[in-house]
């Protein structure tokens, strides 16, 4: 039995208690399923770098890049397990708490922080997809990409990035993002996966229908190497299939919440399966579909003739059932990153689910900040550049794994801190190559 049962028969309905200087609400409040907690860890997962997967494979070649997506789930698996094994040892509720118990209050300003950051950029990012498969986007090199409004009923002043931008935020983010309670956001989080499934399965058909009409080019099974740059290119696709399963933030809300807390590690094994599989599906037959003409977002490659009888009408339905789904992937990262951002804010304040007031001053703070950075920031690549690499890095490996090095309780084995030593060398392995990449970006090549 674990700590958070140990405690929950102890207190009555309405009560609360302090641990670590942090208040955690009644556990007897708990009432989330196994399947809903599956579906909203599930939700936090999939986003966008599901759209980078198939051009992450054309680089590496079918064969190493399935490999690194089944390396990354199992990673990413084991990270999350010392966090749950360690929370448990720690008496810890949350990310932040477990890293204050190994590193003091820096520890948990550090998960907080990098929370934010991580998150913000984020959510950022899921705005500006959602604007430019809506209105369209233009690339660095000036080629123009309708969107859906643009191809229904051309250039209009309502259809303009700001004003789409802010009638979404208005009548689709705004009313799903109060919900005070995870679980509360079971429905949205499955619906959100069917349409994660709905367009693996509109891109398989499409895949399928070309590969019988002989249209489809035999895959790279192995990358081609053809130069010093290429090589380096390889590694630029690393930190995109490793780091593709970022969920930690939203363990401890989702496991605070289960009706059963010891069946959280399942709940996470079957939901990085579940998008593990989605992963490797939109990988492979994302790059079977278009090959060498991939692009970087594979959203892109879906605004010209693919082919297929009913073209622009698979078109529309594969780029509107992901801004869909981005739609309502969109508070379950919001939902962590108010609790985080709150306590850096507020750090001795009661919890913010019990003062209406905070929360509504730190939503609306938090979402004028997003809708202002998601209308001034003109490309998808300079938030992620503004999200930072670090930040993910850190909190998918770095953290739990110095979580185990410390070992403050005496429980990590000889495995453990084997593992841990490799978590840590794989996150600064692709933060030095995402960081170089960026770098190299910014300088102009010689002509």
């Amino acid at each position: 039995m674990t700590f958070v049962q140990d405690i929950e028969s102890s207190f009555v309905k309405g009560s609360s208690i302090v641990l670590k200087d942090e208040k955690v609400p009644l556990l007897a409040h708990k009432r989330a399923s196994f399947g809903s907690s599956v579906f909203n860890l599930s939700c936090t997962i999939v986003g966008a770098g599901i759209m980078s997967l198939p051009a992450a494979i054309k680089v590496l070649g079918v064969i190493p890049g399935v490999i690194l997506i089944i390396i990354g789930g199992f990673l990413t698996e084991a990270s999350i397990e010392f966090l749950i094994r360690f929370s448990d040892a720690s008496c810890s509720f949350s990310y932040s708490s477990v890293m204050e118990d190994a590193f003091g209050k820096i520890g948990k300003f550090l998960v907080q922080l990098c929370v934010v950051i991580n998150n913000i950029g984020t959510c950022i990012i899921y705005l500006i997809i959602i604007e430019d498969v809506l209105s369209g986007s233009t690339t660095s090199s000036g080629v123009h990409h309708p969107g859906v409004l643009e191809d229904e009923f051309g250039q209009q002043w309502w259809t303009g990035r700001a004003f789409v931008l802010f009638v979404l935020t208005l009548f689709a983010f705004m009313p799903l993002i109060w919900c005070k309670r995870i679980d509360s956001l079971r429905y949205t989080s499955a619906v959100a996966v069917a349409l994660a499934v709905l367009f693996i399965v509109v891109v398989i058909a499409i895949t399928a229908f070309k590969l019988v009409e002989g249209t489809i080019q035999e895959p790279a099974w192995f990358p081609v190497i053809k130069s010093f740059e290429s090589f380096w290119n390889l590694f630029t696709a690393v930190p995109v299939l490793v780091c593709a399963y970022l969920c930690h933030f939203n363990v401890h809300p989702i496991q605070n919440e289960l009706k059963d807390p010891s069946q959280m590690q399942a709940v996470v094994r079957t939901s990085l399966s579940l998008s593990g599989i989605v992963y490797l599906l939109t990988g492979l037959f994302g790059f079977l579909l278009f090959a060498n003409s991939t692009a970087s977002d594979i959203l892109s490659n879906f605004d010209t003739d693919l082919g297929v009888p009913y073209s622009s009408l698979l078109n529309n339905i594969v780029r509107v059932s992901y801004a869909g789904h981005i739609i309502l992937v969109f508070p379950v990262i919001f939902y962590s990153l108010r609790l985080n951002f709150d306590g850096l804010m507020f750090r001795h304040a009661r919890p913010l689910a019990t003062e209406n007031w905070r929360f509504v001053f730190v939503t609306f703070i938090l979402m004028s900040v997003i809708l202002y950075g998601a209308i001034f920031i003109p490309s998808i690549w300079q938030a992620f550049e503004f999200t930072g690499a670090s930040s993910g890095s850190l909190l998918l490996f770095i953290f739990p794994a110095s979580i185990v090095l410390k070992d403050r309780h005496g429980i990590a084995t000889t495995k453990d801190t084997i593992l841990a030593f490799f978590l840590i060398l794989v996150a600064v392995l692709a933060d030095v190559i995402a960081i170089y990449s960026n770098v190299r970006s910014l300088i102009p090549t010689p002509s």
